[in-house]
């Protein structure tokens, strides 16, 4: 099964997201607004159990990870992605890189935290997008205190499977 790791950001950063992911983005209606932390990974299901636990232990060593929002940005000439980017933060970047070496998954690109607005777009529609949301001021600040086990459905849409609070142990 594909799981993966994210974290959700607020109400205020969801809908301005939302607003844009409505026609921009084809995955709209599979995923709510999110920074993923991990991209998908295939885990067994009795595996599930021991990468919870160390998803707890991992969430212990953090108490909140500052997700501010700046600017719009793309992964253009790689791929026709625009996204709000998330300023990089050493507690965010550390979280990421823990993520990967306990669960010793390789991640597919770089880590660079944002926001999909819209992607698979053609070469018009991200000119357009891009240029029209470069003119516009962005400033979101907020902290996160949990992140997410997320996995996916058969359908391709995706849900969570489990919530793990930062500063917390079960």
């Amino acid at each position: 099964m594909k799981y993966g790791i994210a974290i959700f950001p607020g109400k205020e950063l969801q809908d301005l997201a939302n607003s844009l992911r409505k026609r921009y983005d084809p995955k709209y209606a599979l995923i709510p607004p999110h920074i993923t932390l991990i991209g998908d990974f295939e885990a067994e299901n009795e595996e599930i159990e021991e990468i919870s636990k160390k998803l707890t232990t991992i969430a212990s060593h953090y108490h909140s990870i500052p997700i501010k929002v700046s600017k719009v940005s793309s992964f253009k000439p790689v791929s026709n992605v625009v996204y709000l980017k998330i300023e990089p933060s050493t507690d965010l970047e550390h979280l990421h890189q823990e993520l990967i070496s306990t669960l010793g998954v390789s991640p597919e690109h770089p880590f660079v935290p944002h926001i999909t607005l819209g992607q698979n777009l053609s070469s018009d529609e991200h000119l357009d997008l891009y240029s029209n949301l470069r003119m516009q001021n962005f400033h979101f600040e907020e902290k996160s205190d949990r992140f997410h086990l997320l996995y996916e459905l058969e359908n391709g849409s995706w849900t969570v499977y489990e919530t793990f609070r930062l500063g917390k142990e079960s």
